[in-house]
């Protein structure tokens, strides 16, 4: 979640309780809005308060890295602030492209991110925000010295979709499902993993139990959620997130069990059987 509100701010302390007691990373959304303030340090320093020592990522946009090329001072601040253990990258450009205002002109990216890893002191993790991220461009990202790949592939939250409710006028409707899906990043990116060492995170429609284990047995190391577990904590609180997860990881580890897998390790694509080869 984004903050800079009140009630931002306190989903992410709620968000940040939740992690601490099931010992998860938490991914703070972008923090465009603490740049060049020092007005919301204090509700970035009580994030890192209340989630005790699990890790906390950054996050701020590729239109930010870009522009901010030859000074990012104003992040390490804020990486420093919130005392994150990496910082994410997040690519948007359709949403960019449909926002009013937007700043679309990705040009020079890769440089920047380049620049921004040798520079930045905790590793650093390139995501998308619902359109995928190809095999071809991870390894660009990869050759820049980025740590981590989060595909957050088309099938979650359209946030061209969001820009096209928030223009009210319906033009642009086609973009709503842009981008390629979740099953086929992952796929695809876990491919780079014989040569090259990072990690790979699965997110993107990740919304029941099922969802992650697809997304790990087909190569990912990690998975994320948001949007339903955001919809929990709204109307279960932090007691009922909390159970709500632990759910997750038991039919998980149930799952693991049917596919006679003891170790993540073991739990790859080769328990994956497509519903037409039972035909």
């Amino acid at each position: 979640m984004t903050g800079g509100t009140d009630a931002a701010n306190n989903i992410n302390a709620q968000l940040a309780e939740t992690a601490r007691t099931l010992n998860i990373p938490l991914g703070v959304g972008s923090l465009r809005f603490a740049l060049d303030t020092k007005r919301h340090d204090a509700a970035l320093k009580n994030i890192r308060k209340t989630a005790g020592t699990v890790p906390l990522l950054a996050n701020i946009g590729g239109a930010q890295i870009i522009e901010m090329i030859k000074n990012f001072d104003e992040l390490k601040r804020i990486a420093g602030v919130l005392e994150s253990d990496a910082f994410i990258v997040h690519l948007n450009p359709l949403q960019e492209l449909l926002q009013r205002d937007g700043q679309p002109d990705m040009r020079g990216l890769i440089k920047a991110i380049g620049r921004f890893v040798k520079e930045i002191k905790i590793p650093v993790i390139v995501k998308e925000v619902g359109s995928g991220i190809s095999k071809k461009d991870a390894e660009k990202l990869l050759d820049a010295g980025v740590k981590g790949i989060d595909v957050a592939g088309a099938g979650g939250t359209s946030w061209g979709g969001v820009e096209i409710l928030r223009n009210g006028d319906g033009i642009n409707a086609e973009f709503w499902d842009w981008g390629m899906p979740t099953t086929y990043c992952i796929r695809e990116i876990a491919k780079l993993k014989k040569n090259r060492k990072f990690i790979l995170i699965g997110s993107g429609g990740v919304n029941s139990a099922f969802d992650a284990a697809k997304a790990l047995a087909l190569g990912a190391d990690h998975v994320a959620s948001a949007r339903i577990l955001l919809q929990v904590l709204q109307t279960k609180g932090i007691d009922g997130t909390i159970s709500f997860i632990k759910e997750w990881f038991d039919i998980i580890k149930k799952i693991m069990y049917l596919t006679g897998c003891d170790s993540l390790d073991k739990f790859n694509a080769h328990v994956l059987i497509k519903k037409e080869d039972f035909v």
